[in-house]
Formats: C-alpha cells, structure tokens, sequence
C-alpha cells in the first residue's frame, strides 16, 4: 500500500507537469522570437519607415491606427484561383505592431496570418493554416532595418 505521502508527492508532481504546460504546443498564432525587433529610432520615424517599406515591398495596407500602434495589410494570395464570385486557394496578410519603448527606441512585430479560403457567391469559408516559413516577416524587418 502506498502511503499518503508518496500520493502526495506523485500527485504533486502530476500537478506541477500540468501547470507547466509541459508538451503543450504554442497557439496556432504564436510568432517565432525573430519576428520582432527593437529599432533605435523614435516611433513617427518608425512608422513612416515601415509603411513606406511595407508599400516598396507591394504591401497595399488595409486599415492602420497610429494611435494604437499596428498597420494591416490586405490580403495576398499564395496559391489558388479568384474568378469574382467563385476563389479557392491560400492568402496571406500582415499585422505589423508597433510600440514606443522610449523617446529613441520603438519595437516592431510581423505577424504573418496564413489561411486557405473557399470563396462561393460571396460566402467565405476560412481555415488558418500554420506558417511553413517566416522569409515574410524577416523580410519586411530586414528591410525596417536598411531604411533605418
């Protein structure tokens, strides 16, 4: 028979494995730690920079909030047909944040949504797929970097 301490004990640990998130893979929109980088430059030069570089690089942006620090760009597509009505096949869009760390510093943060869409008569039908790669969003902080 087992006593009450060893229970505790294995109990404990079991507790301790679960809690640590041990062999839990990250959220599907975790960004790989190279997605972000810290420039020394202030944020309105930041900025200007990275929506200049994201139009350079064929990036037509969506929405922006400066206030709130992040651009959206629209939609590119990886594979696939768009006839209007009818479109099948993978996108891709980015979400650059960015965020004032002080008077001369502003970190910058690509996220890359990669999904396969199923487009009939104007209904959509979405599926977000995991990234293969990241070249997306080094690029676009390769090039942040360069024009600063």
């Amino acid at each position: 028979m087992i006593s009450r301490c060893a229970r505790l004990v294995g109990w404990m640990a079991a507790t301790a494995v679960l809690l640590s998130g041990a062999g839990v893979p990250p959220p599907a929109g975790a960004q790989p730690k190279d997605a972000s980088r810290i420039f020394n430059a202030p944020m309105d030069r930041t900025w200007t920079v990275t929506r200049s570089t994201l139009k350079s690089l064929g990036w037509d942006i969506d929405k922006e909030d400066r206030e709130g620090g992040w651009i959206r760009t629209d939609s590119r597509r990886l594979q696939g047909e768009d006839y209007g009505v009818y479109a099948k096949g993978t996108r891709q869009r980015l979400r650059v944040v960015l965020k004032s760390l002080d008077a001369a510093r502003t970190q910058v943060t690509v996220e890359r949504r990669v999904w396969k869409q199923e487009r009939i008569l104007w209904m959509d039908k979405d599926q977000d797929l995991p990234a293969a790669d990241h070249k997306a969003e080094i690029q676009i902080l390769d090039a942040i970097a360069e024009a600063i």
